[in-house]
């Protein structure tokens, strides 16, 4: 009796989830165009690319290799560039920097076979407290940080291809009037904000 009324409980928590939409925290729901794209870098085994392939599979998009013919049919993602650096954001008495503000923006393009080109652009902050006594320690600590930013940033480049599927669905079939589509976030932020300019 016990183990029937455990699996009818299960049961039932499988049905309600399922249907209230529940989805995995961190995926997005992607257009059904989407689902099935191409993922082209001038770096295809670096981080960041890396990176942004694991955020796509999480969100359940299927990547296919790059093809001539492909590209006439299957939404393409090409990643451009990543930039990160660093702004003192406070010192020690004596003059020297206490903490930094890193930042990192990634720079990418949507195409869309017979829509347009859809430029993105992220661009993900975090906060680095500096301490002197542990160099190897510091570096280290600042890589691991720099790879957050980056899963962030691969993050938000996925949830602004739902901003790409809305702004194409108002342009007309022709190449739509340049436009970039950006978004920020910093260390307590959990959402990230997607404006569109033309």
């Amino acid at each position: 009796m016990r183990k029937l009324f455990s699996a009818l409980m299960i049961a039932v928590a499988v049905l309600a989830t399922a249907g209230c939409g529940f989805h995995t925290s961190g995926t997005t729901r992607i257009p059904k165009e989407m689902q099935t794209m191409i993922l082209t870098s001038n770096d295809p085994y670096g981080p960041l690319a890396r990176t942004v392939r694991q955020q796509l599979r999480l969100n359940d998009i299927t990547l296919v290799d790059d093809s001539a013919d492909r590209r006439n049919t299957t939404p393409s993602l090409r990643l451009e560039a990543e930039s990160s650096g660093r702004n003192t954001a406070s010192v020690f008495l004596d003059g020297t920097a206490a903490e930094y503000q890193l930042y990192m923006t990634v720079t990418a393009q949507v195409l869309l076979p017979g829509k347009g080109i859809y430029p993105l652009s992220t661009t993900v902050y975090r906060t680095f407290f500096d301490n002197p006594g542990v160099p190897l320690a510091k570096d280290a600590e600042q890589d691991i940080i720099y790879q957050e930013m980056r899963v962030r940033a691969s993050q938000q480049l996925v949830r602004q291809l739902l901003a790409v599927h809305a702004a194409q669905l108002n342009t007309a079939d022709t190449l739509p009037a340049p436009e970039t589509i950006t978004s920020h976030s910093g260390q307590q932020s959990d959402t990230a904000g997607v404006t569109t300019s033309r």
